[in-house]
């Protein structure tokens, strides 16, 4: 089994790089490099990036010393590579392709094996490419529900606008819609494909206006779906969860614990059989709360028989630049550890590392929530 986009057709389903990095032009080649200021780091992110920023030509350089002669210099992959921001990789790729004519993403995977290869690669692209491969592979993994998570994270723990560009993304690297794929996929039945369908066809209002009666009357809706019909995916949940803005979702969900005097996803939680409410409870949290959700990928990634790596992958690389400092924070709180010490106690090598950078290693669990 490969690891992320390591085997040939994956590598020719790349899009290409105006694709893979839509913010960039010609202009971001060697020798057209202007003075800007760079795109900050998100508050809750936890990569750190050096000041000042080597420029992305010095980058590609460096990546090419890293790469070149009898062996790699994994260190200097990650001292690069985990230190930069989305654009800023994408600057770096798009600087390394004009400079050696070979794709920056093709010469890691060249260059590189194993858990440490899937990381790198998985972190190498634009986001957007990333969620899009995530979400094909999730299209094609028999298992439990838990193999169905990527398709709900890429479309409710993101901003409309991130979907949107996800789509885009499929459409180039599959030549089909990421629509239509979950519709026509075997692997889920109704109502949970017409769910999943619902969920990245979606196109959410991104604004703070909420309204309040309308709060009211969908807790009742959502209520007398899961609680009295016990139809967790009935057509109103559906309907609600699929359509509305996180702040009117928010809202929803706050009046339905108020009317009903427990949050929904304690009720599905309690639902412990039924594989609907597990689906819903993972959409909910994604909406409402994606820390709560993407500690959960990364503790049931590294507990039981064996480290389920493409999970924990996952978990921290499509989180470290938009909130895993409160996925930390979560996970200190549930879980009585740490991120790093779960880490640190499950991998090794330069796998290790590039996640450790990624996640920026926090002070030791002590007892007591941070």
């Amino acid at each position: 089994m490969c690891c992320w986009c390591s085997c040939l057709e994956c590598i020719h389903n790349i899009p290409p790089l105006n694709l893979l990095f839509p913010h960039f032009d010609s202009t971001s080649a060697p020798g057209h490099e202007e003075e800007e200021e760079a795109a900050p780091v998100a508050s809750m992110a936890s990569i750190s990036v050096p000041d000042p920023v080597p420029s992305p030509t010095e980058d590609a350089e460096n990546i090419r010393k890293a790469v070149q002669g009898w062996g790699t210099d994994e260190k200097a992959l990650i001292e690069i590579l985990g230190h930069r921001t989305a654009a800023q990789r994408g600057e770096i790729a798009v600087a390394y392709e004009g400079l050696y004519d070979e794709t920056l993403l093709s010469r890691l995977q060249a260059e590189l094996s194993s858990h440490f290869k899937g990381a790198m690669t998985l972190w190498a692209v634009d986001p957007a490419a990333r969620d899009a491969k995530l979400a094909y592979k999730a299209l094609r993994k028999k298992g439990g529900e838990r193999h169905a998570w990527p398709l709900i994270e890429v479309a409710c723990a993101s901003s409309p606008d991130h979907l949107f560009a996800v789509r885009k993304a499929y459409c180039s690297a599959y030549d089909s819609s990421l629509e239509e794929d979950v519709a026509a996929c075997a692997l889920y039945k109704d109502p949970l494909r017409e769910f999943l369908v619902r969920l990245v066809s979606s196109y959410r209002y991104a604004g703070e206006h909420v309204d309040d009666e309308l709060a009211r009357a969908e807790a009742a809706e959502l209520h007398g779906a899961v609680v009295t019909k016990k139809e967790a995916l009935h057509g109103d949940v559906v309907r609600i969860v699929s359509s509305r803005s996180k702040p009117q979702l928010k809202a929803t969900f706050e009046r339905y614990k108020q009317d009903h005097g427990k949050a929904i996803d304690e009720v599905l939680e309690g639902n412990r059989n039924d594989k609907h409410s597990a689906m819903l409870k993972t959409a909910v949290w994604c909406l409402t709360s994606p820390e709560k959700h993407f500690a959960e990928v990364i503790r049931t990634s590294i507990i039981g028989l064996g480290t389920d790596e493409s999970s924990l992958t996952r978990g921290i690389v499509s989180r470290a630049e938009v909130d895993m400092k409160k996925v930390k924070e979560e996970y200190k709180v549930r879980y009585k550890t740490t991120v790093t010490a779960d880490v640190v106690g499950d991998t090794s090598g330069y796998y290790q590392a590039i996640l450790l950078a990624l996640i920026r290693p926090e002070q030791p669990w002590t007892g007591s929530a941070a």
